[in-house]
């Protein structure tokens, strides 16, 4: 039985826990993708090319593949808010150990932030599953717009840190700034950490419960594959983007954080728009089918881009291409928690995101290969618009509506 979402509460019912759950989720956001937008000038300063960021990124999905698996039995026992404190702790102490500047505590301190990033989404769909039906896709994506906000802070404003203070410590300050919301949502706690089961399991063993909850579902696996496959387009996009920029079109740093900023802005109107055509005008599955194609031809067209584009095509490029490669994970949180068993809302999110960290991890590693191969980013980005199209395809034609 899936879990319906409850009777309409008060707007602001809906609105104080979608602020809490959004800054939580802009904020490890921006710990993740800070590193995207500091390679050009950490990877040098590490000894290494600035391409080598996937591999950062790789350790950092790797951890939130452990993280969000295991987040339904730390949500149940412990409480939500109490499982985001700990996410955002842990993010903090990850950007310290990468500020260390050596290569192997960079990695460990990546796999560490991501070890924070993963559980947030679980747990804030165990906050956000009363939301009433009419607007349970809208209030998914508003939430999950805290992603490419957190991407477009990382744009904005991690140049800006670099100038002044330098990469380093521009990390530590994103970390102290995840501190800071840990303790401060320290006060709401007793509002949403209730209902507990001290006996729920956090074992190692009890973290693969949720993947195998979302397997034995074949509407919810469907929805796995598609994370895997949209998940690796979107994280092609957020990793490479600034050093192509950099590297292809001799854009300054802070030109290309610019773009970057923009396309994540892009992302979270469509994140939005999306979610409201989701809940008015059709169904989530085609509206994730038009997402795969749209991310699909963008993918396509990093092959006609090139340094004598003006900025202001750049910048509608890069919008189109984040609304769509960014813009999808709202719609599809908000399926997945509606297709969940009874109760179980929290854990089926975190076996379908464990998935989508999987493309995550993966495809960044694939595509340095591609782009060693071809060297060339627009014939990297092409190569992954084939899966999305694939996919994309496939959800509009071959999977059966419920």
């Amino acid at each position: 039985m899936s879990e319906a979402p409850r009777a309409s509460p008060p707007a602001p019912r809906i609105a104080f826990p979608l602020v809490i759950t959004f800054a939580i989720q802009t904020l490890v956001a921006l710990a993740v993708y800070c590193a995207p937008v500091m390679a050009p000038v950490a990877g040098p300063a590490l000894g290494v090319s600035p391409a080598a960021v996937g591999y950062y990124i790789a350790a950092s999905y790797l951890g939130s593949m452990v993280g969000s698996a295991a987040a339904g039995g730390w949500v149940a026992r412990f409480g939500p808010i109490r499982v985001s404190q700990a996410g955002l702790v842990l993010a903090c102490c990850g950007l310290a150990l990468a500020a260390s500047a050596w290569p192997p505590l960079v990695m460990v301190g990546g796999f560490v932030v991501g070890l924070g990033y993963g559980p947030t989404t679980p747990a804030s769909s165990a906050i956000l599953v009363r939301t009433p039906a009419k607007n349970f896709s809208l209030i998914f994506s508003i939430k999950q717009t805290g992603v490419p906000a957190g991407g477009a802070l990382a744009g904005a404003l991690v140049p800006v840190l670099i100038l002044a203070v330098g990469w380093q410590w521009g990390a530590a300050a994103i970390g102290a700034a995840c501190l800071m919301l840990a303790i401060a949502i320290g006060a709401v706690r007793a509002r949403y950490d209730h209902d507990l089961d001290p006996g729920a399991p956090v074992s190692l063993r009890s973290a693969l419960a949720p993947v195998r909850l979302v397997l034995a579902d074949r509407r919810l696996r469907q929805l796995c594959l598609t994370g895997v496959v949209y998940g690796g387009v979107q994280i092609t996009l957020v990793t490479y983007l600034v050093t192509f920029l950099v590297e292809s079109f001799a854009l300054s740093l802070v030109l290309a954080g610019l773009v970057m900023a923009v396309a994540q802005v892009a992302s979270v109107i469509g994140r939005v728009l999306w979610g409201v055509l989701a809940d008015r005008a059709m169904k989530r599955r085609t509206m994730l089918g038009l997402l795969g194609l749209g991310m699909g031809i963008s993918a396509l067209l990093a092959l006609a881009a090139g340094p004598e584009w003006p900025t202001w095509l750049l910048l509608i490029y890069a919008s189109a291409f984040g609304a769509t490669a960014v813009g999808w994970n709202g719609v599809f949180l908000a399926e997945v928690a509606r297709l969940a068993p009874e109760g179980r809302a929290s854990a089926a999110t975190g076996g379908a995101l464990f998935f989508t960290f999987l493309g995550v991890v993966v495809t960044p590693l694939l595509f340095n290969a591609v782009l060693a191969l071809a060297g060339s980013y627009a014939i990297a980005y092409s190569v992954f618009a084939a899966p999305a199209l694939a996919v994309g395809i496939w959800m509009l034609v071959r999977i059966p509506q419920p």
